[in-house]
């Protein structure tokens, strides 16, 4: 019996040293080490926001502009949006038993532009960036209703968008692959309330960009077995005073819609540094700590991280092709501070305090 409990007590102080190791133990740290020593680092602006598409009827368009000024002036070379790609929506396509909802969701169906240049996605996909690769100086009208009509093709609605909008006004008509299905398509998307086309694509646009780049990722959606359960345990979870908080800032900004400047204000708002905590608190802490017997809450929460680390992946590699520029990334305001962190970790990006540049 002796020996067994000083068996008990070595396993026990083995086990106790291995819980000290790790937690003092601590990984190598990318973000200490930042370069380059020559040239430009990449400079990343992290725009988080409310979604558009929910925004109340005193909403218009219009007032983006200051807030477009803006951005404007900090001079983006290229623009990252919370939108999926057209190849991703296509592998998704493949996979109905996991992705359907997904699909069904978050993706445009391709097939009127299909039907009009007899492309599938991946063949208009190789046709638009061969395009981009010998894009002339000073691109047509037809060069642009053409490339407008590749992308939609490839299930790039905002990048169509933004050649729609470079186009002169009595240039956009059907030709080179737009047919009036699509022309009535992206007069739809012109004007719809979503921030990768009222802002990304509009300020794209406006700074003479050819397109935008889709860096959302669903590819960690699955189908959950017991889904009211699981709604249950995370609205639960939801449910605390960082939520209310975060609730009550909203109905406060929107309040002031139709007052100059509003709109301004509320992203000035929800890029203030003290709501990274808040969103945390209210919820991907909250669920963390979720205490259902199946653990939906952490089940959540990796969603949720795997998500942001796939859309980091995606805004890294748009920077692959020209290092050193300056990236706006517009997201919904829960993934800026994710995004900034995972973004922080590259050697060479920094990241830009989007409460400055909105000043």
């Amino acid at each position: 019996m002796r020996r067994l409990w000083k068996l008990v007590a070595v396993i026990v102080a083995v086990s106790g040293a291995h819980a000290a190791t790790a937690q003092a133990y601590r990984p190598f740290d990318t973000s200490q080490l930042k370069g380059p020593r020559s040239g430009p680092p990449n400079a990343v602006l992290v725009l988080g926001g409310p979604h558009l598409s929910g925004m109340p009827a005193a909403f218009e368009p219009d007032q983006l502009q200051p807030l477009l000024d803006k951005l404007a002036a900090w001079d983006p070379q290229a623009i990252a949006i919370e939108a999926l790609s057209g190849a991703q929506c296509d592998f998704m396509r493949h996979y109905p038993d996991r992705y359907e909802d997904s699909v069904e969701t978050y993706c445009w169906n391709p097939a009127p532009a299909a039907k009009a240049t007899g492309l599938d996605v991946p063949s208009a996909t190789a046709a638009w960036g061969r395009l981009l690769a010998t894009w002339p100086q000073e691109p047509s009208a037809a060069d642009r209703r053409r490339l407008a009509a590749l992308f939609l093709a490839g299930g790039e609605s905002a990048s169509a968008l933004v050649q729609w909008l470079r186009l002169p006004e009595s240039e956009r008509q059907t030709g080179e692959g737009l047919d009036q299905a699509l022309v009535a398509r992206l007069e739809t998307l012109r004007t719809r309330h979503d921030e990768s086309l009222l802002i990304a694509a509009a300020l794209a646009a406006r700074l003479g960009l050819e397109r935008v780049y889709a860096m959302d990722d669903h590819t960690a959606d699955a189908p959950v077995a017991a889904e009211q359960a699981y709604e249950e345990a995370i609205s639960k979870a939801w449910d605390n005073p960082a939520t209310a908080e975060r609730m009550a800032m909203s109905a406060a900004l929107e309040a002031k819609l139709g007052e100059p400047g509003a709109m301004l204000a509320m992203y000035r708002g929800y890029n203030s540094p003290d709501q990274a905590k808040l969103i945390f608190d209210s919820d991907f802490g909250a669920t963390l700590e979720e205490p259902s017997a199946e653990r939906f809450g952490r089940g959540y929460l990796a969603y949720w991280e795997t998500r942001n680390l796939r859309m980091a992946s995606n805004i890294r590699d748009m920077f692959a092709a020209r290092p050193g520029i300056r990236g706006l990334v517009v997201v919904g305001a829960s993934h800026k501070p994710y995004l900034e962190s995972y973004l922080d970790q590259m050697h060479d990006t920094v990241i830009i305090d989007a409460e400055v540049a909105l000043r």
